[in-house]
């Protein structure tokens, strides 16, 4: 199976609770009746014929789900030389922690300055928007080891999003997407958890401006006319 299928169907059982796509050869093109449609931002795009998102002016932001990459830390420690610079259980939760708070923020902050209020309960102006960051590897996180150890890589890491749109009062879906990235692929400098969380943080941005301005751009495309975006090959 493609990789791309491979981590679609890992995300979206993540975040969401949905029956199982055949394993084709590319992603599906119909996914709980949501239809895959073109995007210039993101990899994979699913939204729901005749939705209407010009009613909600505001958003309610689940808390974000975080993952790593399966084997991520079990490989790591295996090819790292010193169990002073293996990453522990603890460290482990601290990443994901971090991971979860700056995305929430960021996304939270991306939606007030896109001007929609972000609200805690549920109403027929909001829109609930559940995500989740999965695949989550990071190359150079820091233990608390003894020699001073310097790593230099190009990429911070890298990260898949995955981004479910639905309406707060009826719980009905109407749109989800997914997208992979290297995340700091710019160029090769030291790598330590302050440059990581620059540019993770950056890539946390880039993915929250992609919401808003998508939101924005289907409220003017509304009622969804799925024909009129033929699916991504």
């Amino acid at each position: 199976m493609p990789r791309g299928m491979m981590t679609c169907l890992a995300a979206l059982s993540l975040i969401a609770v949905a029956p199982v796509a055949p394993a084709t050869a590319k992603t599906p093109d119909t996914w709980d009746n949501l239809h895959k449609v073109k995007s210039k931002r993101l990899d994979t795009v699913y939204l729901l014929p005749g939705a209407d998102f010009r009613t909600y002016s505001k958003v309610m932001l689940d808390p974000t789900e975080v993952a790593f990459q399966k084997n991520w830390q079990r490989d790591y420690n295996n090819d790292t030389v010193g169990l002073d610079r293996r990453i522990s259980d603890e460290d482990a939760a601290k990443i994901l922690s971090a991971a979860r708070s700056g995305f929430e923020e960021v996304f939270a902050k991306a939606y007030q300055q896109g001007g929609y209020q972000v609200v805690t309960t549920p109403g027929p102006d909001v829109l609930r928007v559940r995500t989740a960051v999965i695949d989550l590897t990071v190359n150079a996180p820091d233990t608390m080891s003894a020699g001073r150890v310097r790593t230099y890589s190009r990429e911070a890491g890298g990260a898949t999003l995955v981004l479910e749109a639905r309406d707060s009062v009826t719980g009905a879906i109407l749109g989800r997407a997914v997208d992979s990235r290297d995340i700091g692929d710019n160029f090769v400098y030291r790598r330590d958890s302050v440059t990581n969380r620059a540019d993770f943080e950056q890539a946390f941005g880039h993915w929250a401006k992609i919401s808003v301005d998508g939101l924005n751009e289907l409220k003017t495309l509304s009622p969804i006319d799925a024909n009129a975006m033929p699916a991504k090959k």
